[in-house]
């Protein structure tokens, strides 16, 4: 039987160990329990454990004394993590691998009600018992045995100088404004088909960077060739944090459901999200701080009896027809940017 691992008499701070291994969107989206952990319990330490690849979105984070990350296996850095000595562990990943790391840290130990059977329901048979709650929320949750509340003060990303490198090579007619286009996703049932892309970045009246990873460079190559040079196709050139700072200096982002939606809602920029097989009922909608002026415009096709079909996403339509992306609405999407950016 593994021994319990004793408190370091040396130590006389708490130690707090957060847990999310994954996704994109669902690490800046614990960010604010990070920042609360650290602003309300006098003289902690605030760590965070993730996977290596994604230890870049809180790399900077101002709140955090220590990230701790793994390849392939929490397990692989269980010894490490031991030696920490955590007054506290929690959970905001809440699947059998975090509950069955924070056993075997065998330290205090609390976490987030998940809701997937009410989410099973809303996908399955279009029942609607999603409670009207940020995932934000949920997360706090955690941290209330802690005397820990939410602070109202919505996400976080912070960058660091070097980011803004990514910035300084956009067109020098780009100083004026811009749109950000998140041109993919994770899932292809949360982007917009390519050629409605292509008529709806031509009804832009602004500059457009596209941003994406390696995987969407194809994609944007091909609306590039078909726009012209008010386009820069950034897709695939920049880390998550230059695509971030990129974010930062958009006038606005369209997006879909995306990581990249959360980050724009951390650096205050204004929000067009356009919904696919996902919808905001499940509480991943982009967070708006208290007393913040940027602002969120939120599209969805109403009253498909397919809609939602999964609470991630898929490869392909379930159902071969993709109403939910092809029947949205591309020329008031336009129009609600070209507004919002010339108010």
């Amino acid at each position: 039987m593994e021994a319990d691992p004793k408190p370091d008499p040396k130590s006389t701070k708490s130690k707090i160990l957060i847990i999310r291994f994954s996704s994109i969107g669902d690490i800046v989206l614990t960010t604010p329990i990070i920042r609360a952990l650290k602003n309300q319990i006098p003289n902690v330490e605030v760590h965070f454990l993730t996977k290596e690849r994604n230890a870049i979105i809180v790399a900077n984070n101002a709140y955090l004394e220590k990230i701790h990350t793994f390849k392939t296996s929490p397990s692989e850095i269980l010894t490490e993590l031991r030696q920490e000595h955590f007054s506290h562990v929690v959970d905001l990943q809440k699947n059998l691998r975090s509950l069955t790391l924070a056993l075997r840290l065998r330290r205090p130990y609390s976490t987030f009600p998940k809701i997937n059977i009410r989410k099973w329901l809303l996908t399955t048979f279009k029942l609607d018992f999603m409670p009207p709650i940020h995932v934000v929320d949920r997360y706090f949750r955690a941290v209330r045995n802690l005397n820990v509340s939410n602070d109202g003060m919505g996400l976080d990303y912070h960058l660091s100088d070097d980011d803004f490198d990514s910035v300084n090579n956009l067109p020098q007619n780009f100083d004026t404004g811009f749109v950000a286009v998140a041109c993919g996703s994770q899932h292809a049932t949360k982007q917009l088909p390519t050629d409605m892309l292509v008529n709806l970045c031509s009804e832009i009246k602004y500059p457009i960077v596209l941003l994406g990873d390696k995987n969407d460079r194809n994609k944007a190559i091909e609306i590039e060739n078909q726009i012209g040079a008010k386009i820069f196709n950034a897709c695939g050139v920049f880390n998550l944090s230059q695509t971030a700072a990129i974010v930062s200096k958009a006038d606005l982002i369209l997006t879909g459901d995306t990581g990249l939606m959360h980050i724009a809602a951390a650096l205050h920029t204004n929000i067009v999200a356009v919904w696919g097989n996902t919808t905001p009922k499940f509480g991943m909608s982009a967070l708006k701080p208290d007393n913040t002026d940027f602002e969120v415009c939120n599209f969805e096709v109403e009253g498909l009896k397919c809609r939602p079909c999964s609470k991630l996403g898929y490869s392909k339509c379930p159902k071969n027809h993709f109403k939910c992306m092809k029947e949205q609405n591309i020329t008031l999407i336009a129009q609600t940017i070209n507004r919002i950016i010339s108010r």
